[in-house]
């Protein structure tokens, strides 16, 4: 009896020495996300870092949202249903595309909503809220922000900007027209320009969908996607302004495919981390073996500048990114 004690102590000791030796995972790998994910909004909240992606599957059941969160852009914990049509009565289906900001301790959460084609049909860019990056968020005013179409933009896929002077636009469009707009404080309206304008278009050469804007050494960096999201050739493109509002001439592509990797590169958002200085390409792109319109992964890449301050076109790979944890 006591010789089998001692040789189940040498085992488990044994384990214990090898399971020591294996290294702690320190690349997220790519996809970064389990499951059929697009669109990802990326955001730095209460020291950590988390994802909002649209759950892509066709439109009669993309109905909700789940979250991601993770200290180290390595270990991601999911946080399930943050919304869903139950908390949007006038949602009914093809809930895409999230942006949120948090302000003032609350957490607001952007979304496109029901695929409309025109104005005579209900739907459009709604806003929700809540305590907590988390969720669970709640409708904010009950009905869509922005329901119609204006100069030719579908009223889908909604970024929120929130420029130097303290001022929060909302940067949204399909069909190949952009609009930018002007938030009221409490996010519940849309306020007109000191020219009396509510809507004005900023649609650089070659948008199709997927804006998002970010500021670079006092530059403006305005982002969109090209092609058509159900392709191959999905891709994102950008340009440089010194004004939210442009002119933004378009530069090209900074990420595409790659025929040895994945296909399908695109809609994205940018995660910068101050601490690191760090910048970071959370996007989309489908498997190559995959066909189905809706089989779309999320994963992320370092994204670099020339010394001009242009971006470095980014290299797809299957390793992702370092763990990168936030102190």
């Amino acid at each position: 009896m006591k010789k089998c004690l001692w040789l189940l102590f040498i085992l488990f000791s044994y384990s214990d020495a090898v399971l020591s030796q294996v290294p702690a995972k320190s690349f997220s790998g790519n996809p970064i996300l389990p499951g059929w994910y697009a669109d990802p909004e990326a955001a730095i909240f209460q020291k950590q870092y988390w994802i909002y992606p649209t759950y892509s599957d066709r439109y009669e059941k993309q109905v909700f949202f789940d979250a991601f969160s993770s200290k180290d852009l390595v270990h991601w914990r999911m946080h399930a249903k943050i919304l869903d049509t139950s908390a949007i009565r006038w949602a009914h289906r093809a809930m895409w595309a999230p942006g949120i900001v948090e302000k003032n301790k609350k957490y607001y959460f952007f979304f496109a909503a029901n695929d409309i084609q025109n104005n005579s049909e209900h739907g459009g860019i709604g806003v929700a809220v809540s305590n907590q990056p988390g969720g669970p968020f709640k409708d904010l005013i009950g009905k869509p922000l922005i329901d119609k179409f204006y100069n030719a933009a579908q009223p889908i896929d909604q970024f929120v900007f929130k420029d130097k002077d303290g001022a929060y636009y909302i940067i949204y469009g399909g069909w190949q027209h952009c609009n930018i707009a002007r938030l009221s404080n409490d996010f519940t309206s849309i306020i007109p320009f000191a020219d009396s304008s509510v809507y004005k278009e900023i649609t650089p050469d070659g948008y199709v969908e997927g804006p998002m804007m970010f500021m670079h050494k006092n530059k403006y960096y305005f982002m969109w996607s090209e092609g058509g999201w159900t392709g191959p050739d999905y891709a994102v493109a950008y340009a440089i302004s010194d004004s939210p509002f442009g002119p933004f001439k378009r530069i090209g592509k900074i990420l595409q495919q790659d025929r040895s990797v994945a296909t399908g590169a695109g809609h994205h958002s940018i995660l910068i981390e101050n601490r690191s200085g760090k910048y970071y390409i959370v996007y989309h792109r489908r498997p190559l073996n995959e066909t189905d319109a809706n089989h779309r992964v999320t994963c992320i890449e370092e994204m670099f500048f020339d010394k001009h301050g242009m971006i470095i076109p980014v290299v797809l790979s299957n390793t992702g990114v370092a763990a990168n944890p936030i102190k």
